[in-house]
């Protein structure tokens, strides 16, 4: 009697555990190496060696923190599971049969275990650099930048496995700290130097910027500097701009483009070869009913105040068939519009998923940008914008504008409007963004700027 297939994809998946954690630590590695390469110019992501605002740094850091976090639980989960699984076989060899080329083929020769052993090398020299460290105060992060020889770079499979020429990464007095406390650097000696947090334990910090900004004023380079800066700044808030252009004016030329002359053509063929109704749903056929029953009752009344000169009934009758034949175009137009509404729609969105799946650095940019302008702001304007949010969306008086947005969303895609359904989505969907904002306040707002949220109280109350 057999394994059962459930059960051999069980030990299968149990056996490669090692293997599979050592993966996911690798691409948590390559990830700060790709932010390190990307925005610090191959140096530790840290202030000292990129020209980003608080709250880019903010970001970056929590990036950095993350992927740390990430590495160091997959290492653990490495860890336990390669003490009683047996990780890999030093005698095993992969060979793949690559593409045929000129009636050849490619024989590709894959050394797995010197792969596995390299992946473990990469991951240990990027925990290397942000290396954690305990104080007698408190708890570190320490970034000690250390001479490294060729770094390895695993290529996709199918070809083979080569090591890239590094880049040796000097030893520098960086430091950096992801959390709360302010690191001490540690320079080429391997002394501590004092770090910010020795040095506002004898002056104030506000003095020390004050000295730093005379000190910087008086650089002879100072101007060269400010002027790197702006333009650094330019082509940040440049690209920002763009790409938000981008997100805007790509679904809208998606959805009127394919409207016009893609899903539409189809649609009026479509339609007009199968002779489809006029109305997609009741509520479209009581609207229309009651647009002719109001034509035939005012054109009644107007003949009896004498507003108009008395009509015979057959050509009253006459009339209302002519209205009645107007109605039913126009109501046949408006199907036929909703349904092409709704496949545009599909494309619109499906184009703006591409564009956020295709454009991660944009992204970054886009929302760096946002963050300087909102964390920029003063208190009383940060507490002005929450509170105008928020009673817009979650507030009060919200439902009513949510019941017309959903009514005329439903009308958009030719959907009989169900109350139901809409009366659902008001009882629930405001509830879950005023959580989501008041999180938002409590977990980053409050971190970042306290008396915005002191002045936000203080407005709403």
């Amino acid at each position: 009697m057999g394994i059962p297939p459930f059960l051999r994809k069980a030990q299968q998946w149990f056996f490669k555990t090692p293997e599979r954690s050592l993966d996911q630590a690798y691409e948590a590695a390559r990830m700060i190496e790709a932010i390190e390469n990307e925005h610090f110019d191959g140096n530790p992501i840290s202030a000292r060696y990129g020209n980003y605002g608080k709250s880019s740094m903010n970001y970056f850091e929590g990036e950095l923190q993350k992927y740390l976090n990430l590495i160091n639980l997959r290492m653990t989960e490495f860890r336990a599971s390669s003490a009683v699984i047996r990780v890999s076989d030093p005698k095993i060899m992969e060979i793949q049969v690559g593409e045929p080329s000129d009636q050849d083929y490619t024989l590709n020769v894959i050394d797995r275990p010197s792969l596995f052993f390299r992946k473990l090398q990469f991951v240990d020299e990027v925990r290397a650099r942000y290396r954690r460290t305990e104080s007698s105060s408190a708890q570190t992060v320490v970034m000690v930048k250390e001479p490294a020889t060729a770094q390895p770079r695993i290529q996709s499979e199918g070809q083979s496995t080569q090591l890239l020429n590094g880049q040796q990464r000097q030893a520098s007095p960086g430091a950096i700290a992801p959390l709360a406390t302010t690191p001490k650097a540690i320079d080429q000696n391997g002394q501590r130097s004092a770090g910010i947090t020795d040095r506002a334990s004898v002056l104030p910090r506000s003095i020390l910027r004050t000295v730093d900004r005379i000190r910087q004023d008086l650089d002879p380079n100072a101007e060269e500097q400010v002027v790197k800066n702006f333009r650094s700044s330019r082509g940040r808030t440049t690209t920002a701009i763009r790409f938000l252009l981008l997100l805007v004016i790509v679904p809208l030329l998606t959805q009127q483009f394919a409207k016009n002359y893609v899903v539409g053509p189809i649609v009026d063929y479509a339609r007009e070869n199968q002779e489809a109704d006029v109305f997609l749903n009741m509520e479209m056929e009581e609207e229309a009913l009651h647009e002719l029953q109001q034509y035939e009752e005012r054109l009644r009344f107007e003949v009896l105040i004498g507003k108009v000169e008395p009509i015979r009934e057959a050509e009253i009758e006459e009339r209302v068939v002519e209205k009645a034949t107007e109605i039913e175009s126009e109501y046949r137009d408006r199907s036929a519009d909703a349904v092409k509404n709704v496949f545009s729609d599909i494309l619109a969105v499906s184009a703006f998923i591409i564009l956020l799946t295709n454009q991660k650095r944009g992204i970054l940019t886009l929302k760096s940008f946002l963050d300087e302008i909102v964390y920029g702001l003063s208190d009383s304007a940060k507490a002005f914008i929450i509170i105008l949010f928020t009673d817009m969306f979650v507030g009060f008086h919200s439902p009513h504008g949510w019941e017309v947005l959903m009514e005329g969303l439903s009308r958009h895609l030719g959907f009989a409007a169900n109350r139901e359904f809409i009366f659902l989505f008001i009882a629930t969907f405001p509830v879950i963004l005023d959580t989501v904002f008041k999180y938002w306040i409590f977990r980053y707002l409050n971190r970042i700027s306290p008396s915005a949220v002191a002045t936000y109280k203080n407005m709403n109350e």
